[in-house]
């Protein structure tokens, strides 16, 4: 039975099978449209092969002890790709470009009418995850800021109407996931430290439409990039404060690799989802340093409110090293649970 204290999660995704995804072509980019050509099964048979890499990835981290499961995000392209262009008003066929968090140039959906919610997107991925697990269960969706930024806004011409609308499908579809059993569900918002002048504006507002009416746990996730294309990060966040604002209970942050000073811990009221995995390199932790960093944490942020996770996404890992650094994370809650008893 886990302990209701330092309960230990996933930020979402897990590395998804080479037999599943072309590995090489995955790791030039994190796709906003559609890039079908990442899956190396074919449509006919392509849904079965993702159902059954989620249930490899349940296994794996139900077998490595983490207490809030997900279903690895194996039927994503990318975190965000896979919800906003399954909007009405995003044209996917004629996209767009918007600079990127590098600086360069990224294709994105083009906004061309007003966006609406066709239809649920991941209600089967909660139906499937909550039958196939007893554990506490947690899904995922691209955040509304986020998604601002990752499209080419032709329609609203106003960034701010357009995350409103983002906002309200996000709304829409987070009633449907509650309904389906999701115990956790966690809006992915890595853009709000991309842009802090443009989340200082309408960020919090726009995250609070999001988690209008929505009970039970709710987690705002803000991170630096995923490692594999963000090696050398900044100690400190431009954009963290402020979440204290949104009706989220839980605000998830990158940690380990950056080495964050979690004197920033201090300033919420709300259980925080801190990263102690470091997915910077391959290298294993041991459960002797993941016990240090969550130690580190305590310092500054009662154990009642503390949830430990990887600092973001385990896409890019090998499975071995995922695994391995879960295993980790859970045995080294396990020797400070046991400190605290």
């Amino acid at each position: 039975m886990a302990s209701s204290l330092l309960q230990t999660t996933v930020v979402g995704s897990y590395p998804q099978p080479d037999w599943l995804v072309d590995r090489k072509l995955l790791s030039k980019g994190v796709p906003r449209t559609r890039q079908r050509e990442i899956w190396r099964v074919a449509e006919p048979w392509l849904e079965q092969a993702q159902d059954d890499a989620t249930l490899l990835a349940i296994r794996d981290m139900e077998r490595a002890g983490i207490d809030i499961v997900t279903d690895g995000e194996m039927r994503r392209e990318s975190y965000s790709n896979r919800f906003a262009t399954a909007l009405e008003g995003v044209d996917i066929e004629n996209p767009g470009k918007t600079v990127n968090r590098s600086g360069g140039f990224s294709v994105v959906p083009r906004i061309a009418g007003p966006i609406r919610r066709r239809g649920a997107v991941e209600v089967r991925d909660v139906e499937f995850l909550r039958k196939h697990t007893k554990r506490k269960i947690k899904i995922t969706l691209p955040g509304p800021f986020t998604m601002t930024q990752q499209a080419q806004d032709d329609h609203y011409k106003d960034e701010e109407a357009l995350a409103m609308a983002f906002a309200a499908a996000v709304n829409e579809e987070m009633k449907d996931l509650r309904n389906a059993g999701a115990d956790v569900i966690q809006l992915d918002e890595p853009w709000l430290q991309a842009r802090p002048d443009r989340a200082a504006r309408y960020g919090v507002k726009a995250i609070n439409r999001a988690l209008q009416g929505i009970p039970g746990t709710t987690v705002v996730h803000l991170c630096f990039g995923y490692a594999a294309a963000v090696k050398d990060k900044p100690t400190g966040y431009s954009f963290l404060p402020q979440l204290e604002a949104t009706s989220a209970s839980q605000i998830s942050i990158e940690a380990a690799q950056p080495k964050l000073d979690l004197g920033v811990l201090k300033d919420f009221s709300k259980t925080m989802m801190v990263g102690v995995i470091n997915l910077g390199t391959d290298k294993v932790e041991s459960p002797s340093d993941v016990a240090a960093r969550i130690r580190a944490a305590l310092k500054h942020v009662p154990a009642e409110r503390l949830v430990l996770a990887p600092d973001c996404g385990m896409k890019y890992l090998t499975r071995e090293a995922a695994f391995g650094k879960l295993k980790a994370l859970a045995e080294g809650a396990a020797i400070v649970r046991r400190e605290l008893s």
